[in-house]
């Protein structure tokens, strides 16, 4: 039934929230975070300082009341694990460009939970997407918000609907619908630039993936976030590799790192592992081709996208 005055796109995303479990606090919680990102995300960057006045109370809201704890306890029986951390509903994962094109270029029907040891995550791990999903481009709300942002803005691609829907239609000033052509472009510039491609998932976001931010550490929510001990990023499941054999020290590869995970000794680039999150910026970077990505069991599982699409052959 159609509602007068509220968009398709909000009806559709209440309608999928309440299929997906999620409590009305945490719907409105999801309503806040798409209908106005730009103050929500500026609250990292102080920049509306008032809202956070008027933010406070529903923050508590939502952590008082989420039905989570008791679902938890109930599959646990332990305390610890009460409620869950921030990361735990809103995190990212980092994605090398080869598969971050190929997330864009999903053209059948995909509907998983991603397991754990890819998203180590209590929540949040699903991928639902239909045939060729829509995807729209967003100015990113980190680089918006933030006091000197990086340029350009529209680095953000919300992909699948309700979620992208709701994006466009609420905002059009900031948004355009595109296709996975130009998808793939956006994600070569950023690369090219030393932008890391991260999948991001979120509880209220219908507990999915639902977007691939294109993040520096400059700007980027997350990235801060991380850094002070909140590890809501996690590796790609790669870590870089230097051959010392054809490396020549020249620095280029640490000028394109968010993580700070390149150093040198010796005229020699070396990866602090402990840093790295495998997002393979660095190794497109180097004149002698001397970086590579390796698997790195202990940085947990890649996000494959062509076993996700085989599992739901």
């Amino acid at each position: 039934m159609k509602i007068p005055f509220l968009k398709q796109s909000t009806i559709d995303y209440w309608r999928e929230g309440r299929k997906s479990g999620l409590s009305f606090i945490e719907l409105l919680h999801g309503y806040a975070y798409i209908r106005w990102p730009y103050r929500y995300i500026g609250l990292v960057h102080d920049k509306y300082p008032v809202f956070k006045y008027i933010a406070a109370p529903f923050v508590y809201l939502v952590d008082r009341f989420s039905p989570f704890d008791q679902t938890e306890r109930n599959k646990t029986g332990d305390p610890a694990q009460e409620r869950p951390t921030f990361a735990d509903t809103y995190h990212g994962k980092a994605v090398p460009l080869n598969e971050a094109k190929k997330l864009v270029r999903i053209n059948v029907p995909v509907n998983t939970a991603v397991p754990e040891q890819v998203i180590p995550y209590t929540r949040a791990r699903d991928i639902i997407l239909q045939e060729n999903a829509k995807i729209v481009v967003l100015d990113c709300p980190c680089r918006t918000t933030a006091p000197n942002p990086c340029q350009p803005l529209d680095v953000c691609l919300i992909i699948g609907s309700p979620i992208a829907d709701f994006i466009f239609e609420h905002h059009p000033d900031r948004s355009r619908e595109i296709d996975a052509d130009e998808a793939e472009r956006i994600l070569k510039q950023c690369n090219a630039r030393g932008n890391v491609a991260h999948a991001f998932f979120k509880d209220v976001m219908l507990g999915r993936f639902y977007a691939i931010c294109n993040c520096c550490s400059c700007c980027c929510g997350a990235m801060k976030a991380h850094r002070n001990g909140i590890e809501m990023l996690c590796s790609s499941g790669y870590l870089a590799h230097v051959d010392t054999e054809n490396c020549i020290g020249c620095g280029e590869c640490a000028g394109f790192c968010q993580f700070k995970a390149i150093g040198f000794r010796e005229r020699k680039a070396y990866i602090r592992e402990d840093r790295c999150l495998g997002c393979g910026v660095c190794t497109n970077k180097c004149p002698k081709n001397a970086l590579s990505l390796r698997l790195a069991p202990e940085k947990g599982t890649p996000l494959e996208v062509d076993r996700i699409v085989e599992k739901n052959a």
